[in-house]
């Protein structure tokens, strides 16, 4: 069976770090683009990042531009979310994707594969 596993979520304060990974299980996703999306409470799955298979080109949304950084370490089969100067309003469940199709979008029907989501809370 083919998972994404994500995990470094957790409850900490506002303006501190933390790095969320992804690693999958079953297959490798060396040639698909890689995303993050998250959702919080009463809110749709919003787009976070993307980085593409090959070049590693990465896409952020201007949300977290600046503070958030997205990256994939191919000889660990691994993909990561760096959170810098974390606020209350990043909190959410967030969801590590897969897009195999090439379909190289934003949008949630543009991944094939998503992750069970781990959970991040910001405190003020």
């Amino acid at each position: 069976q083919v998972q994404l596993v994500e995990s470094g979520g957790g409850l900490v304060q506002a303006g501190v770090s933390l790095r969320l990974s992804c690693a999958p299980s079953g297959r490798t996703f060396s040639r698909a683009r890689m995303g993050w999306f998250r959702q919080a409470p009463g809110k749709e799955r919003e787009f976070v990042a993307a980085v593409n298979c090959c070049g590693g080109a990465t896409y952020v949304a201007e949300s977290v531009k600046g503070r958030f950084t997205i990256s994939r370490d191919g000889a660990k089969n691994t993909v990561y979310l760096q959170m810098n100067s974390l606020k209350p309003e990043d909190t959410a469940v967030y969801f590590c994707a897969a897009d195999t199709s090439g379909r190289y979008g934003v949008r949630t029907y543009d991944y094939d594969y998503w992750g069970q989501g781990t959970q991040v809370t910001v405190s003020s």
